[in-house]
Protein backbone atom coordinates (compact mmCIF):
# COMPACT_ATOMS: atom_id res chain seq x y z
CA UNK A 1 0.00 0.00 0.00
CA UNK A 2 2.79 2.48 0.84
CA UNK A 3 4.39 1.68 -2.55
CA UNK A 4 1.21 2.72 -4.39
CA UNK A 5 0.97 5.82 -2.24
CA UNK A 6 4.58 6.77 -3.03
CA UNK A 7 4.02 6.18 -6.76
CA UNK A 8 0.89 8.36 -6.70
CA UNK A 9 2.77 11.08 -4.84
CA UNK A 10 5.62 10.93 -7.37
CA UNK A 11 3.17 11.24 -10.30
CA UNK A 12 1.46 14.20 -8.64
CA UNK A 13 4.81 15.91 -7.99
CA UNK A 14 5.75 15.41 -11.66
CA UNK A 15 2.45 16.98 -12.77
CA UNK A 16 2.98 19.92 -10.42
CA UNK A 17 6.52 20.38 -11.71
CA UNK A 18 5.21 20.32 -15.29
CA UNK A 19 2.49 22.84 -14.51
CA UNK A 20 4.89 25.18 -12.70
CA UNK A 21 7.43 24.87 -15.56
CA UNK A 22 4.74 25.82 -18.12
CA UNK A 23 3.65 28.76 -15.95
CA UNK A 24 7.24 30.03 -15.54
CA UNK A 25 7.93 29.52 -19.25
CA UNK A 26 4.86 31.63 -20.07
CA UNK A 27 6.10 34.34 -17.68
CA UNK A 28 9.53 34.38 -19.36
CA UNK A 29 8.09 34.72 -22.86
CA UNK A 30 5.43 37.31 -22.05
CA UNK A 31 7.46 39.65 -19.84
CA UNK A 32 10.63 41.62 -20.41
CA UNK A 33 14.09 40.40 -19.46
CA UNK A 34 13.94 42.85 -16.53
CA UNK A 35 10.70 41.19 -15.34
CA UNK A 36 12.44 37.79 -15.51
CA UNK A 37 15.42 39.09 -13.54
CA UNK A 38 13.06 40.45 -10.85
CA UNK A 39 11.07 37.19 -10.76
CA UNK A 40 14.12 35.02 -10.15
CA UNK A 41 15.76 37.50 -7.76
CA UNK A 42 12.60 37.34 -5.66
CA UNK A 43 12.32 33.53 -5.96
CA UNK A 44 15.63 31.82 -6.89
CA UNK A 45 14.07 28.40 -6.21
CA UNK A 46 11.72 29.06 -9.14
CA UNK A 47 14.72 29.23 -11.48
CA UNK A 48 15.95 25.83 -10.31
CA UNK A 49 12.44 24.42 -10.72
CA UNK A 50 12.25 25.95 -14.21
CA UNK A 51 15.53 24.30 -15.20
CA UNK A 52 14.42 20.92 -13.84
CA UNK A 53 11.30 21.16 -16.00
CA UNK A 54 13.36 22.35 -18.96
CA UNK A 55 15.78 19.42 -18.65
CA UNK A 56 12.90 16.97 -18.36
CA UNK A 57 11.35 18.34 -21.55
CA UNK A 58 14.59 18.50 -23.57
CA UNK A 59 15.49 14.89 -22.70
CA UNK A 60 12.61 13.78 -24.94
CA UNK A 61 13.94 15.61 -27.99
CA UNK A 62 15.85 13.69 -30.69
CA UNK A 63 18.70 16.23 -30.50
CA UNK A 64 19.68 18.89 -28.00
CA UNK A 65 20.34 22.17 -29.84
CA UNK A 66 23.32 22.93 -27.59
CA UNK A 67 25.05 19.84 -29.00
CA UNK A 68 24.72 21.24 -32.52
CA UNK A 69 26.33 24.50 -31.35
CA UNK A 70 29.10 22.51 -29.62
CA UNK A 71 29.80 20.65 -32.89
CA UNK A 72 29.93 23.95 -34.78
CA UNK A 73 32.39 25.51 -32.31
CA UNK A 74 34.61 22.42 -32.23
CA UNK A 75 35.10 22.81 -35.99
CA UNK A 76 36.13 26.45 -35.56
CA UNK A 77 39.31 27.89 -34.00
CA UNK A 78 39.44 27.54 -30.21
CA UNK A 79 40.62 31.17 -30.12
CA UNK A 80 37.09 32.42 -30.87
CA UNK A 81 35.54 34.11 -27.82
CA UNK A 82 31.92 33.15 -27.14
CA UNK A 83 29.12 34.83 -25.17
CA UNK A 84 26.40 32.38 -24.07
CA UNK A 85 23.24 34.38 -23.30
CA UNK A 86 20.98 32.30 -21.04
CA UNK A 87 23.62 29.64 -20.49
CA UNK A 88 21.73 27.57 -17.89
CA UNK A 89 24.14 24.99 -16.49
CA UNK A 90 27.04 26.06 -18.78
CA UNK A 91 26.93 22.92 -20.96
CA UNK A 92 28.37 24.89 -23.87
CA UNK A 93 31.31 26.25 -21.85
CA UNK A 94 32.06 22.80 -20.43
CA UNK A 95 32.03 21.24 -23.91
CA UNK A 96 34.39 23.47 -25.92
CA UNK A 97 37.94 24.80 -25.59
CA UNK A 98 36.89 28.37 -26.41
CA UNK A 99 36.68 31.08 -23.79
CA UNK A 100 32.95 31.28 -23.06
CA UNK A 101 31.33 34.11 -21.13
CA UNK A 102 28.30 32.57 -19.41
CA UNK A 103 25.30 34.79 -18.61
CA UNK A 104 22.02 33.91 -16.92
CA UNK A 105 19.56 35.19 -14.35
CA UNK A 106 20.59 32.76 -11.58
CA UNK A 107 23.93 30.94 -11.25
CA UNK A 108 23.49 27.20 -11.79
CA UNK A 109 27.28 27.07 -12.06
CA UNK A 110 30.12 29.17 -10.63
CA UNK A 111 30.94 30.14 -14.24
CA UNK A 112 27.70 32.14 -14.57
CA UNK A 113 27.68 35.92 -14.47
CA UNK A 114 24.25 36.92 -13.20
CA UNK A 115 22.69 39.70 -15.26
CA UNK A 116 19.82 40.79 -17.47
CA UNK A 117 20.46 39.57 -21.04
CA UNK A 118 19.80 43.13 -22.25
CA UNK A 119 22.77 44.39 -20.19
CA UNK A 120 25.76 42.03 -20.14
CA UNK A 121 29.06 43.22 -18.63
CA UNK A 122 31.18 42.92 -21.78
CA UNK A 123 32.98 45.56 -23.80
CA UNK A 124 31.76 46.56 -27.24
CA UNK A 125 32.99 44.26 -30.02
CA UNK A 126 34.63 41.81 -27.60
CA UNK A 127 33.26 38.43 -28.74
CA UNK A 128 33.34 36.42 -31.95
CA UNK A 129 30.21 34.33 -31.37
CA UNK A 130 27.03 35.19 -29.44
CA UNK A 131 24.71 32.29 -28.59
CA UNK A 132 21.05 32.13 -27.60
CA UNK A 133 20.27 28.45 -27.20
CA UNK A 134 16.62 28.10 -26.19
CA UNK A 135 17.11 31.35 -24.31
CA UNK A 136 15.72 34.07 -26.56
CA UNK A 137 12.99 35.02 -24.12
CA UNK A 138 11.23 38.20 -23.19
CA UNK A 139 9.21 40.87 -24.91
CA UNK A 140 12.24 43.13 -25.36
CA UNK A 141 13.93 40.99 -28.03
CA UNK A 142 15.14 44.01 -29.96
CA UNK A 143 17.00 45.25 -26.89
CA UNK A 144 18.42 41.77 -26.12
CA UNK A 145 19.56 41.19 -29.71
CA UNK A 146 20.91 44.75 -29.83
CA UNK A 147 23.05 43.85 -26.82
CA UNK A 148 24.38 40.78 -28.63
CA UNK A 149 25.12 42.98 -31.63
CA UNK A 150 26.96 45.46 -29.38
CA UNK A 151 29.34 42.84 -27.95
CA UNK A 152 29.94 41.03 -31.27
CA UNK A 153 33.02 41.91 -33.28
CA UNK A 154 32.40 43.11 -36.81
CA UNK A 155 31.80 39.97 -38.86
CA UNK A 156 30.97 37.96 -35.72
CA UNK A 157 28.39 35.20 -35.61
CA UNK A 158 25.05 35.21 -33.82
CA UNK A 159 23.66 31.72 -33.25
CA UNK A 160 19.99 31.37 -32.28
CA UNK A 161 18.53 27.94 -31.55
CA UNK A 162 14.86 28.21 -30.70
CA UNK A 163 11.69 26.20 -31.09
CA UNK A 164 9.71 27.32 -34.14
CA UNK A 165 6.59 27.90 -32.04
CA UNK A 166 8.46 30.73 -30.27
CA UNK A 167 7.83 32.94 -33.29
CA UNK A 168 4.45 33.86 -34.74
CA UNK A 169 6.16 34.61 -38.06
CA UNK A 170 9.70 33.35 -38.65
CA UNK A 171 10.07 35.48 -41.80
CA UNK A 172 9.20 38.60 -39.80
CA UNK A 173 11.79 37.62 -37.17
CA UNK A 174 14.47 37.13 -39.85
CA UNK A 175 13.54 40.48 -41.41
CA UNK A 176 13.85 42.16 -37.99
CA UNK A 177 17.26 40.51 -37.58
CA UNK A 178 18.34 42.05 -40.90
CA UNK A 179 17.15 45.45 -39.69
CA UNK A 180 19.38 45.01 -36.62
CA UNK A 181 22.36 44.52 -38.93
CA UNK A 182 22.54 40.72 -39.06
CA UNK A 183 22.52 38.66 -42.23
CA UNK A 184 21.13 35.14 -42.28
CA UNK A 185 23.74 32.57 -43.22
CA UNK A 186 21.60 29.51 -42.52
CA UNK A 187 18.24 28.68 -41.00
Amino acid sequence: RSGRSAALRARMEERLLGARFRYLNQQLYTGSSRDAARLFRADPAAFHLYHRGFERQVRRWPERPVQRIVRYLRRRPASLVVADFGCGDCTLAASVRNRVHCFDLVPLSPRVTVCDMAEVPLADESVDVAVFCLALMGTNLQEILGEANRVLKLGGTLMVAEVASRFEDIRAFLKAMTQLGFSTVSK
